[in-house]
């Protein structure tokens, strides 16, 4: 038996290893596509195309405006006439434009409440939502100094009615780049865990050589374990050079916890989507009925995991089916583990998530394989 599943493995491992077009998919998913999702996925916004019209030309206006700096915000323009206003939006050489008002230095040395306004360009609505977002905390600050330096002047001292102090844990910059980068890497584990086991047993299909593995001496169990072996190895490697030569150097992302929990955990999860994997190929006739399947999957899976709102905000039916998404508790462990250094005792419920649901979908996948292909 042994001897048969190795001589099967190292079958696979070489239709792997000589298929050029699958090879520069792996390496590509690992580096350029985690690469490129914590880059351009960034939920922060950055360098807002600002013009400015200050129509108080003071010394507080100054102030005001001042705090409006990189890497936020980029004045583009200084505006001197109304009517460029309009012209600036509509042109798309600003996305917002803040307009200060001639009585501004007035208000601030107390002749009432001070005010600014904001035009944006609500067809990019995140933008404009996040960089009014910002120029209201700006706002917040420039009123509480103003507050201390009206207290400072009059030889008194005031309690301000709220003393925010934010301290953020495990991501105190809030760099969005650590969580897209990390979430695309266990997405491509997924993604290529999937595609690499149906693919292998679909190209058997469609060949005619699945008839010759069924008609050997190996067995239904020797060949299943054939299949995702190479690919639990390969996803597992993979993911650590993704670390080494991705993560790490152009994200500063930090590995708080152990990679070897890391990767033997990954290996289980691998084994988990190899097996579903298996299913998939086993009803599909061919490579395009095989991918409508793997997309049927994938999207409530992902929506189901988590990974872009968390189980608490789902409705409650929603939030009880998720339990059976393995991607759920691997997010959960790779996340606990990597950024905050989680040890085995603490991600025990999700190991045990996806050994069980592994468990589940290898027993599944191997008596559909049975069943449909004859063997046995």
């Amino acid at each position: 038996m042994r001897r048969r599943i190795l001589g099967l493995v190292r079958k696979e491992f070489a239709q792997i290893l000589r298929d050029p077009p699958l090879m520069i998919i792996l390496i590509w998913a690992f580096t350029a596509a985690v690469y490129t999702s914590g880059r351009g996925r960034a939920t922060e916004t950055t360098n807002v195309a600002t013009a400015v019209y200050d129509l108080s030309r003071s010394p507080a206006s100054r102030e005001f405006l001042s705090h409006l700096q990189p890497p936020y915000f980029k004045t583009v323009a200084y505006l001197e006439h109304e009517a460029d206003l309009e012209r600036w939006l509509n042109d798309g050489k600003a996305a917002i434009v803040v307009i200060v008002p001639p009585e501004f230095q007035r208000e601030i040395d107390g002749g009432g409440p001070a005010r600014v306004q904001v035009l944006t360009d609500g067809a990019l609505a995140m933008q404009a939502t996040v960089s009014v977002a910002y120029i209201a905390a700006i706002s917040s600050r420039y009123s509480a100094s103003v507050l201390e330096s009206r207290a400072g002047g009059h030889g008194a001292s005031i309690a301000l009615p709220l003393d925010e102090r934010v301290r953020v844990r495990f991501n105190p910059n809030m760099s969005s780049e650590w969580f897209a980068s990390l979430l695309e890497l266990l997405n491509m584990c997924t993604m290529v865990s999937l595609l690499l086991t149906s693919a292998s047993l679909v190209r058997e299909k469609e060949h005619g050589t699945v008839e010759r593995l069924l008609v050997s001496p190996a067995r239904p169990f020797e060949i299943f374990v054939a299949k995702i072996t190479p690919t639990i190895f390969l996803v597992a490697a993979l993911s650590l050079v993704s670390f080494a030569v991705v993560l790490v150097p152009a994200f500063r992302l930090p590995i708080r916890g152990s990679l070897a929990l890391f990767s033997a955990v990954t290996a289980l999860y691998v084994f988990a989507m190899t097996s579903m994997g298996i299913a998939i190929a086993v009803v599909a006739r061919n490579m395009a009925q095989a991918i409508m399947l793997m997309i049927l999957i994938l999207q409530p899976m992902v929506f189901l995991s988590g990974a872009w709102n968390p189980p608490e905000a789902m409705s409650p039916w929603l939030r009880g089916l998720s339990v059976i998404s393995p991607l759920r508790y691997y997010i959960d462990f790779a996340f606990g583990v990597v950024l905050k250094g989680n040890g085995v005792s603490i991600v025990a419920w999700d190991i045990a998530g996806i050994a069980a649901l592994g468990t589940v979908l290898f027993s599944f996948s191997l008596w559909w394989f049975t069943r449909r292909l004859g063997a046995g």
